[in-house]
């Protein structure tokens, strides 16, 4: 992308600028993918042997010799407190307390003759922060602190809700409830999720990670949460299957003392403001909601300072408000009284049961061993906003079983840290009722304006059994072993393998449930059509293959990290990493002789002039090989400015390959075997027509049985308007190419700042393309036709030709300036904010893989995201305020978004353009505005110990009621065009409040 490369080049020159004026931006942690690393430097008369790391809560402990040059390295610690015990010839000597953060590369250094430590005579010695500090490399992203997680305001107890404070980074809830994490111009597909160091991927379905798939559910309980790090560019080569954000997060665990919680959250219908659905919509009135979340957790002691548990649990039971509306805007009243009754307000239910367990033991000072498992079911009945009635409502089945097995060794200049993993990942939407479903559409003049010869089309109501009926999933064992080396002085060598044995399941079969179509304006523009209707939709097996689709997929990825100490201020972080995956079931495909045969020339000529060879998609179970490219070099840098080490300079380079996702690739089979038939009708209905054929016959009433179904089938014969799905043999694996450089400063003790710049380029995506010519082997129709895909020119007796293959791609430029204020007992009081400013593009609708209106990836042109908002700002903080209270909050604005649409440009050579303008929001700059607080109250129960207290809270969500609208008018030819068109708001909630209640011992 040319105009990419050159606002690169130029975004460059300009962060370099601003970097050299903004010195002073700050460091919070990062480096490995779960664990921290501490070293540093101890100058002292007679030299110091050895330094120990002791945990202060559980007793863990580690102990590093020391070089010859004063030089300790402790590769892999536990993210915790510890204070480190230094042995000099004059005794032991010790610090006070210090926090390692999780993925930190801590940097804490000691001169004894330094008169903050040579005075400290018998006291602890003092590690404040600018003592300690931390060396990112290329790293951008964000901490999210366990106070941030207990104390900011938030609707769903989804730990990722804060993930928005990283630059680039968006946690988006949508219209249904459902929630997913976006980086940068890349759709979620791409984000991955370390949880202990073990990846979350989703093989099979979108949103990234496992039970993100159109869920309202929490990945993981809160409660288990210990801290996370968010990277939105520039990992190093541990992170494997990630190509846009990365999230790293540790559990908890016990310590030497039982601690304990419990808490509840509630609210209802009675305690939010009205959606503008409700207030202005066809059934004015609130329906009733229900938000109730519960659990509790426990932890402690089995062997004093050897053994420990923790153990978690959290519930979910939701009522959430829905609306059914007409479409094209039509009154209730249009409809027969035995329709009307399917619209209004309702409600979907969801169930949601999480379970979390860690036992961690440390039988000897060299040896750590983990298991942990989590549990996660979730039920309910799904239905979303929109023409769908509640009959045609689909029931949530999700069960996924995730265990690890951990343990790592220590040595004096090596650790291997050896994990086992097991997962058994299952979702299955099934429709609640079994029957035929009817869907009433309207073609015809236009009910509040006729004009002669126009017609207005849409679908205005659907009604009877539903079409989502599928069941996904992944189970498998693997193994990962990482090495750590810090043998060779100013290096820390990691080394690392992984092996994976997943199967992989995919059994789809939408529409199994029949969908008829009726026009409701014909016979009669004034009536209601319910009896003759103009087209019937319909899986049906085909006989060519199962449609269960299993695949045993063989995951294998290694990696060489060195993070190499140049000189006392400048550390390099260079890496590389070779992924590699084996999908037999595409690997080993072959397409069905019917299929075959239906796009050779001797039966569809049109492809003779193509302008792609078929033969390249025709699979005979020898022409594909796994992909052995995904090599990815990744290098980041860190220079300190000056002698403490407050202010640095920082950049780095990475390449990241992500992963095809399993449920595109397995489409080739599963259409061939279980595919959706279309046939139309005959009715005389001059709106809704078809020429006479296998797939066009005149109405007949025995059509609405199976035996009518059948019949069907058999007079269609064996292609029976199928539709034919290829997939490019010489298939890539999508990756993107990141850059960063910026600036981090600590300004005080506990104030950081950072600007930066990012550029991020992903290529390579995976999307389908209409693969049907013209009989000359066009795509568009000559002039001066308008232009038009192919739809019509199908082979004979088959559906149109699908065809996969590589070529989406997106480029996101973001500047950014982060500030953080660390709370203290001191200085009570926290502050994260980030501003970012983004200029993206894409080839593609964001989000959309079928690409239908262009015979190639290369035709379409490169226009800014529809998906990214140009600037975005993200701020939290939270103070202690009198009377024992805690005030927090969630500050978001955004600008509005960037829409896309299609125009017919003609001339002569008939093609059409994309136009992409920002929406208006109504002649307001802000297209997103939302504040969020909380209020806290702990009462302490020492008469039960120290530690025990009540903990009460009120959440007041989207305190000023902000209407953050969602549709707008897309039709550049409208006079209202960019304008908000509806009063649909998603998942932007209306003013909403929470009570909580807790108790912590």
């Amino acid at each position: 992308m040319p105009r990419s490369r050159r606002r690169f080049a130029a975004a460059l020159i300009l962060g370099s600028a601003g970097a050299a004026l903004a010195i002073g931006i700050a460091t919070p942690a990062a480096a490995q993918v779960s664990n921290a690393s501490l070293r540093g430097t101890v100058k002292a008369e007679g030299g110091v042997s050895q330094v120990t790391a002791i945990n202060v809560n559980t007793g863990f402990q580690r102990s590093v010799t020391v070089g010859a040059n004063g030089s300790y390295n402790f590769a892999s610690l536990p993210v915790g407190t510890y204070r480190l015990e230094l042995t000099t010839p004059n005794g032991v000597r010790s610090t006070d307390q210090f926090t390692l953060n999780v993925s930190q590369n801590a940097v804490l250094d000691f001169d004894f003759s330094a008169p903050d430590i040579a005075e400290g005579g018998d006291d602890a010695i003092i590690v404040t922060g600018t003592r300690l500090r931390t060396m990112e490399g290329g790293e951008v992203g964000s901490n999210i602190t366990q106070r941030q997680i207990e104390t900011l305001p938030q609707n769903n107890r989804n730990f990722l809700a804060f993930a928005d404070l990283a630059p680039g980074v968006q946690f988006v809830t949508g219209g249904n409830g459902q929630s997913r994490l976006q980086g940068g111009a890349q759709d979620s597909r791409t984000v991955n999720i370390f949880i202990d160091g073990v990846g979350q991927k989703d093989y099979v379905l979108k949103n990234g990670i496992t039970g993100q798939d159109s869920t309202q559910g929490n990945p993981f309980p809160q409660l288990a949460i210990g801290e996370y790090r968010v990277i939105s560019s520039n990992y190093k080569a541990e992170f494997d299957q990630v190509s846009s954000v990365a999230i790293t997060a540790v559990t908890r665990s016990g310590t030497n003392e039982f601690h304990g919680e419990a808490f509840i959250d509630y609210t209802d219908q009675s305690m939010r403001a009205a959606t503008p659905l409700e207030k202005f919509g066809s059934s004015p009135g609130k329906v009733k909601t229900k938000d109730f979340q519960f659990g509790g957790a426990l932890g402690g002691p089995i062997i004093q300072d050897v053994m420990h548990f923790f153990v978690t649990y959290e519930g979910k039971r939701q009522e959430i408000p829905r609306e059914i509306t007409p479409g094209l805007s039509l009154p209730v009243s249009y409809f027969p009284s035995e329709y009307q009754s399917a619209f209004g307000s309702t409600n979907s239910t969801f169930n949601e049961d999480l379970f979390f367990g860690k036992i961690d033991l440390s039988p000897t000072t060299s040896d750590l061993f983990e298991i942990s498992g989590k549990y996660r079911k979730e039920s309910g009945e799904f239905l979303g906003n929109g023409i769908a009635s509640r009959s045609t409502i689909s029931a949530q089945d999700v069960k996924e079983l995730r265990g690890t097995l951990r343990w790592e060794h220590t040595a004096d200049t090596w650790i291997n840290d050896l994990k086992i993993t097991y997962e058994d990942v299952k979702w299955a939407p099934t429709p609640v009722e079994f029957g035929n479903g009817y869907l009433f559409a309207y073609a015809g003049p236009d009910p509040d304006d006729p004009q002669p010869g126009e017609v207005v089309r849409g679908d205005i109501l659907r009604i009877g059994g539903g079409s989502n009926y599928q069941a996904k999933g992944q189970k498998g064992w693997g193994i990962q072993n990482d090495f750590t080396y810090t043998g060779i002085e100013g290096h820390t060598i990691k080394a690392g393998i992984k092996s994976k044995w997943v199967e992989l399941n995919s059994l789809q079969l939408n529409n199994f449930n029949p969908v008829y179509t009726y026009n409701a304006a014909f016979p009669d523009p004034d009536g209601f059509n319910d009896s003759i209707p103009y087209r019937v939709q319909f899986g049906a097996q085909t006989g060519n293959g199962n449609p269960v689709v299993n695949s045993k997929n063989w995951q294998f990825g290694i990696y060489l990290q060195d993070d190499w100490e140049v000189t006392d201020r400048l550390t390099l972080n260079l890496g590389v990493r070779w992924d590699y995956e084996r999908t037999p079931a595409f690997l080993n495909f072959v397409h069905p002789d019917d299929a075959v045969n239906a796009v050779s020339p001797a039966n569809y000529p049109n492809l003779i002039n193509a302008d792609y060879d078929i033969n390249d998609y025709i699979s005979t179970g020898t022409e594909r090989k796994a992909f052995k490219g995904a090599w990815q070099p990744r290098v980041g840098f860190t220079y300190e400015l000056d002698d403490e080490g407050r202010f640095a300079v920082f950049g780095g380079y990475g390449r990241s390959y992500d992963r095809n996702q399993f449920d595109f690739l397995q489409q080739e089979i599963s259409v061939g075997s279980f595919t959706t038939r279309t046939f139309n009708f005959i009715t005389g209905d001059p709106n809704n027509t078809c020429d006479p054929g296998p797939t066009c016959v005149p109405w007949d009433p025995i059509y609405l049985t199976p035996e009518g179904r059948q019949q069907l089938l058999d007079q269609a014969g064996p292609g029976g308007g199928r539709e034919l799905r290829f997939i490019d043999n010489d298939l890539k694996v999508p990756y993107s190419d990141q850059f960063s450089l910026g600036v981090r400063g600590r300004l005080t003790s506990n104030f950081e700042a950072e600007v930066g710049y990012s550029h991020i380029e992903s290529h390579d995506g995976f999307a389908y393309l209409l693969g049907n010519r013209r009989p000359d082997g066009s795509f568009f129709p000559p002039a001066p036709a308008a232009p038009d895909s192919p739809f019509g020119f199908a082979p004979p007796g088959f559906g149109s030709i699908i065809i996969g293959t590589n070529g989406l791609e997106t480029s996101a430029d973001s500047a950014y300036l982060k500030l953080t204020k660390n709370y203290t007992a001191a200085s009570p009081w926290s502050l994260s904010a980030t501003y970012t400013y983004t200029e993206a593009e894409e080839n593609r609708q964001f989000g959309e893989v079928f690409s239908l209106d262009y015979p190639s990836l290369e035709d379409y042109p490169v226009v800014r995201s529809s998906g990214v908002r140009k600037h975005r700002l993200v701020a939290t903080g939270s103070v202690d305020i009198p009377g024992g209270f805690i005030l927090s909050g969630k500050f978001q604005i955004m600008s509005p978004p960037y829409l896309k649409a299609f125009i017919n440009t003609g001339g002569v050579n008939p093609s059409r353009d994309v136009i992409s303008n920002e929406a208006d929001s109504n002649g307001n700059r802000w297209g997103f505005r939302q504040m969020d607080i909380a209020i806290t109250k702990y009462i302490p129960f020492k008469f039960l110990s120290e530690e025990s207290r009540l903990r009460l809270r009120v959440d007041i969500l989207n305190l000023f009621n902000d209407r953050n609208y969602v549709d707008y008018n897309n039709t550049p030819s409208s006079p209202e065009y960019l304008s908000i068109s509806g009063i649909g708001v998603g998942g932007n909630p209306p003013r909403t409040v929470k009570v909580s209640a807790g108790f912590q011992f």
